[in-house]
C-alpha cells in the first residue's frame, strides 16, 4: 500500500527554520519524482516545487518559497525533505508531499506549519 507521510511540522518564531520530512511506503521512491505543497487557511493550494527521481534536478514553482526553501530527498533512506528557511507568518499552512512532477498521483495528509511569534 503505498504511504506518504509527513513530519516536522510546528510552531516556530518568524525568520526561524524548520526541515518538513515526507516518508514514502509500498513503492520505489527512487523511480519517482516528488512534490511539496501548502494550503493556507482559506486559500487555495499552492505548488512549492518539486524534486527529479535522482534529486539532480529541482523545479520552484511559487515564487514566494524560491530562496528560503529547499527540496531534497534521501532514496536510500525512502525520504523527501523540504527545508524552511527564513520563515514568515504568511508561511503558515499545512504541507504536503506528493508523487510526481508537475501532475501527482497519491497525496500525504499533510504537516501543520505555524510561524507565529
Amino acid at each position: 500500500q503505498l504511504q506518504l507521510a509527513e513530519s516536522g511540522g510546528g510552531l516556530v518564531q518568524p525568520g526561524g527554520s524548520l526541515r518538513l520530512s515526507c516518508a514514502a511506503s509500498g513503492f520505489t521512491l527512487a523511480d519517482s519524482a516528488m512534490g511539496w505543497f501548502r494550503q493556507a487557511p482559506g486559500k487555495q493550494r499552492e505548488a512549492i516545487g518539486c524534486i527529479s527521481n535522482s534529486g539532480i534536478t529541482t523545479d520552484y514553482e511559487a515564487s514566494s518559497a524560491e530562496g528560503r526553501f529547499t527540496i531534497s530527498r534521501d532514496n536510500a533512506k525512502n525520504m523527501v525533505y523540504l527545508q524552511m528557511d527564513s520563515l514568515k507568518p504568511e508561511d503558515t499552512a499545512l504541507y504536503f508531499c506528493a508523487r510526481g512532477w508537475r501532475t501527482y498521483d497519491y497525496w500525504g495528509q499533510g504537516t501543520q506549519v505555524t510561524v507565529s511569534s
